[in-house]
């Protein structure tokens, strides 16, 4: 293990880790957000049935992630959180709410009842969205530490940056979870999931012009990464990078595509694709920071000793999780009707 970097390979790790989350309680809450606008009660039976045999899996991502972050890097864990205390609140009591939510809905036997939850399903998976793209724009654009400690205000977390994040995020969570119904759903309601998809598609789009252009001005080290300077660019550090917002664009295009051409599985894999090319550019911005622009992965690192213990664990761990999570997807991977799921 001495001859490792252990900083970044729990740097990979972590970075899978928060990815996979994105990626599998992305479309879950993306289901959520669209709750409202389901045609009619059996219709949102049929969204809430198309996860529940994986939702709740999904979220041990998260745990790892969390987790991960605090055994490895404890500094960075120390550091960071006490800047975004409050959005993680939100976004914790959401993921409550809604849990709670998916499990007494199918009890409800009264119209009131069913709207109560369905009120609750659909809050708790937009303010869950929501405070994770605040999270996100606080960490891309950095807080205050002074040494190891936070050293900013209760609220720094709000800010224009954030909140576009934020939004961003809801339209990207909206566009996983109406691709995800399209593979999931026939008839009526898949033809209703894919003009969800078509709409939220335009606003991902602008969503990701936004973040990506405005973030070179967060912190002069992202615009020199890029090597977008004034007057003149640093083609030297460019061009190396481009092929990230070429393959971006040309995700969205396909994705376009695809919907136009009432394709069934590919917009989801396209939409998951665009979401790890925009997660990608953003690591190319931050890396090496952990804590964004303060501390690198090598100054907020556990000691090497407890690194390499925890790497065991995790090389052990990781693979089944992965094999678990892809064997549920594939046992569940037919259309689902009303009473269940169908080949």
């Amino acid at each position: 293990m001495e001859t490792l970097d252990l900083p970044v390979i729990w740097a990979v790790i972590l970075a899978l880790a928060v990815l996979m989350y994105v990626v599998l309680d992305g479309f879950d809450l993306g289901l959520g957000i669209l709750f409202p606008l389901a045609p009619d009660d059996a219709d949102r039976s049929r969204m809430m049935n198309s996860v529940a045999p994986v939702w709740d899996g999904n979220e041990t991502w998260l745990v790892l992630g969390g987790g991960g972050l605090f055994a490895a890097f404890p500094t960075a864990y120390a550091a960071f959180f006490p800047a975004v205390y409050m959005p993680i609140g939100f976004m914790l009591t959401a993921l409550i709410f809604r849990g709670v939510a998916f499990e007494f809905r199918f009890k409800a036997h009264s119209p009131a009842g069913r709207r109560l939850w369905d009120t609750a399903f659909f809050l708790g998976s937009l303010v869950a969205a929501i405070a994770q793209g605040l999270i996100l724009g606080t960490f891309v654009e950095g807080v205050a530490v002074t040494g190891t400690a936070f050293s900013g205000g209760m609220f720094d977390w709000l800010t224009p940056f954030s909140v576009l994040t934020g939004l961003s995020v809801v339209a990207g969570y909206t566009l996983l979870g109406s691709t995800w119904l399209i593979v999931k759903t026939d008839k009526a309601l898949q033809f209703q999931a894919q003009k969800w998809a078509r709409r939220s598609l335009g606003v991902v789009i602008v969503a990701m012009v936004a973040v990506s252009a405005w973030t070179p001005f967060l912190q002069p080290r992202i615009a020199e990464r890029w090597g977008l300077g004034w007057p003149s660019l640093d083609f030297s550090r460019l061009l190396p990078l481009a092929p990230v917002p070429v393959l971006a664009a040309l995700a969205a295009y396909a994705l376009h595509k695809a919907l136009r051409n009432g394709n069934t599985h590919s917009p989801f894999i396209l939409s998951v694709a665009l979401f790890a090319l925009g997660y990608l550019g953003l690591a190319i911005s931050i890396f090496p920071y952990i804590v964004p622009y303060e501390l690198t992965v090598w100054d907020a690192a556990a000691a090497p000793s407890s690194q390499a213990v925890l790497l065991i664990g995790v090389l052990v761990m990781l693979p089944l999780i992965l094999t678990y999570t892809a064997y549920v997807y594939w046992i569940f991977r037919g259309k689902v009707g009303d009473g269940g799921y169908h080949e």
